[in-house]
């Protein structure tokens, strides 16, 4: 923590429900960390989600590389959250920068606007690769955007050879993923550092 707290900067402890000693969320919050709300972790072999899928009349699919698409991404999380998103703009940025080939960031847009957004991350020296975002503006639900978010990541991730897929999914998400196939295998605790906190 004397790192992140000598840059200034804000991080995360993912904590498992299997993850000990039994009492870590005490020792995490006693340092200073605050939890978010509970995810299950839920994975799939790929095979079974990389298909087609069919956006609706409208909206189109696109990787995205550059600041001001990542820009566009935070005002859509704000919109959604209610929460600052900025810092997910140069989170994006200086992860690509450090490996381009690790990152693939897609959005759905439709009138020119952010609906849905979602990355992947290619894990070195494993069979998953794991997905990241995926939120989709309120007015957008239930047209099958997140589920062609979903799939196209897939099948990006089934080009480079990867088998599973692996979700740290929100109450929202966990039943769309579900069924698509994956499955649930533990449950998750965001603990989240600020400095000034």
């Amino acid at each position: 923590m004397r790192v992140f707290a000598k840059r200034a900067e804000p991080f995360e402890w993912k904590l498992h429900a299997h993850d000990r000693p039994a009492d870590l969320a005490a020792h995490l919050t006693a340092a200073g960390l605050l939890p978010e709300s509970e995810e299950t972790v839920v994975i799939a072999e790929l095979a079974g989600v990389a298909r087609e899928t069919r956006l609706p009349d409208g909206v189109s699919l696109r990787e995205v590389r550059e600041r001001g698409d990542f820009e566009r991404i935070a005002a859509m999380e704000h919109t959604i959250s209610g929460d600052d998103r900025s810092w997910l703009v140069t989170s994006l940025e200086a992860e690509r920068a450090l490996d381009p080939d690790a990152l693939a960031v897609y959005v759905a847009e439709a009138g020119g606007a952010v609906v849905c957004a979602g990355w992947v991350r290619f894990e070195p020296r494993s069979d998953f690769a794991t997905l990241w975002g995926g939120g989709t503006l309120p007015r957008w639900r239930g047209r099958g955007i997140y589920r062609a978010i979903v799939a196209h990541r897939a099948q990006a991730a089934a080009r480079r050879g990867y088998r599973y897929l692996e979700v740290d999914a929100s109450d929202a998400s966990r039943p769309i993923l579900e069924r698509l196939g994956f499955v649930a295998v533990t449950k998750t605790t965001p603990y989240v550092w600020s400095p000034g906190a």
